[in-house]
Formats: structure tokens, C-alpha cells, sequence
């Protein structure tokens, strides 16, 4: 028994069993997909033939694995323009394993187990590399673990550090008593300083008061002895000369008497 089923706008004989790769569809390994759109399902001579999907037909499969295919080369070119791209793709896949046909009165179902092994590793055990993957995969797995631990135990830190709060109280209390010891002891330095006779102290007053009357009576008298300084007599020469400077009038002159006419 067979189907034609639609998917990714393309067409699919199918059959159960059969591996099927199609458009990538959404799932993780392991899901259950079913298709509805049956287009056509045959046995033998007999076939249904859906207008344009036949009513209540399903097929249904497994996903084994989303995969990239076969890389592609896309050229192109523009003849006498120097003009060349190439450009590689690879198309994402679901690989599917068919595992019944239902519709038109007819079942068909598979009765072996699905292999979730990806072609990856198929291809590896094919090269005699599968040794070397686990050997790869379990280094994984013990990194990942080592990596894991130690983020575990860090919450741990926070009740370790509390003792460290005490430390700087200790070490204020001790500054502030060392602080206030010496500051305490200083006024009984001081004492001594009170038992100084007061009497010289006002006999140097007395002397300095005597000896600024003195310069003041000094520095009053001259001030009052200096005559009173005439004018200089450069200023008084100077000023001469401005006054003999001035120029006199010139007399206006005479005008030239008027010649007699000649006599004819």
C-alpha cells in the first residue's frame, strides 16, 4: 500500500517504512507528524484518488532529524562584462521515517523501531571515526560538569565573608582610644606654663610702649621744622621768556602815494 502526500509544495510517493527527506519541519528528534493532505492512496490495482485530497487519509511518521543537505554552487555570469558570482547553499532537511497509512478503508502500518542516529555519525562509524567521537563527546560532557561545579558552590561566599564585618570596628575602636589618650595627657603638660611670673612680661610692655613714644616724637618734629620751599627760579625764568615771547603789534604800512598822471 502506498500514498502521494503533499508537503512543502512538493509531491511524495510514500510507503510504510520508507525514509523520507522533505522541507524542514518543526519538532525535535523523536516527534509525531501527521499529514493530512493524501492526494492519492493505491493497492495494487485499486486506486483512490482524492478531488483534490481524499477525506479523513492521514499519514503519519517519525522525525528522526533536522540536517543541512548537499552544498549547491550557483555561477553566474554576464558574457563580455567581466561580470562573475558563484555563491554556495545548503538547503535545511527533515529527515522522516513513514510509519502507517490510514484512508479509504485501507491501513497500512510498520512494525519496526525508529533509529534517531544522525547521518553524522552513521558517516563517522562508515570511516571507522565513531572512536574518536565518543572519545570528543566525553570530553564535553566532563568539561561541562567540572564547569558546573564550581558555580554550585558559590553562593557558599556571602556566610564567609560576614566575619569580615567585625574587623574594621575593632581596628576604629582602637584608633579612637589612641586618638584620645595623648589629648587626654596634654593638659597636664600644660600646667607648668601657668607658674611663669607675669612681671617681666609687663616690664618689656612698658619698655616697648617708651621706646615707640620716642621714635613718634622723633619722627613729629622734623616734619614740623621744615620750611615752607620757595619757588624755584627756573619756573620763575621760564615764565620770563613766555611774556617776551609775545610779539608787538607791527604798525600797519603805509600805503604809496599816487603817482601824478603824465602830461600830455
Amino acid at each position: 500500500m502506498y500514498a502521494v502526500i503533499k508537503t512543502g509544495g512538493k509531491q511524495y510517493r510514500v510507503q510504510a517504512g520508507d525514509l523520507l527527506v522533505v522541507e524542514k519541519l518543526d519538532g525535535e528528534p523523536g516527534a509525531k507528524i501527521a499529514f493530512d493532505q493524501v492526494l492519492m492512496i493505491g493497492e495494487g490495482a485499486s486506486v483512490n484518488i482524492g478531488e483534490p485530497v481524499i477525506k479523513g487519509a492521514s499519514v503519519s511518521a517519525t522525525l528522526v532529524e533536522t540536517r543541512k543537505g548537499e552544498k549547491i554552487k550557483v555561477f553566474k555570469k554576464i558574457r563580455r562584462q567581466g561580470y562573475r558570482r558563484t555563491r554556495g547553499h545548503r538547503q535545511f532537511q527533515s529527515v522522516l521515517r513513514v510509519t502507517g497509512i490510514a484512508g479509504a478503508g485501507q491501513e497500512s502500518k510498520w512494525d519496526g523501531t525508529v533509529d534517531l542516529t544522525p547521518l553524522s555519525v552513521l558517516n563517522a562509524r562508515a570511516r571507522n571515526l565513531a572512536r574518536g567521537m565518543e572519545a570528543a563527546d566525553a570530553k564535553r560532557v566532563a568539561k561541562s560538569s567540572v564547569a558546573e561545579a564550581p558555580k554550585a558552590a558559590k553562593p557558599a561566599k556571602p556566610a564567609a565573608e560576614t566575619p569580615k564585618a567585625t574587623k574594621p570596628e575593632a581596628s576604629k575602636a582602637e584608633t579612637v582610644t589612641k586618638a584620645e589618650a595623648p589629648k587626654a595627657a596634654k593638659p597636664a603638660a600644660e600646667t607648668p606654663k601657668a607658674t611663669k611670673p607675669v612681671a617681666p612680661k609687663a616690664e618689656k610692655a612698658t619698655k616697648a610702649e617708651a621706646s615707640k613714644a620716642e621714635k613718634v616724637t622723633t619722627a613729629e618734629a622734623p616734619k614740623a621744622a621744615k620750611p615752607v620751599k620757595a619757588a624755584p627760579v627756573k619756573a620763575v625764568k621760564a615764565a620770563a621768556p613766555a611774556a617776551k615771547a609775545a610779539p608787538a603789534k607791527k604798525p600797519a604800512a603805509k600805503k604809496p602815494a599816487a603817482k601824478p598822471a603824465p602830461k600830455a
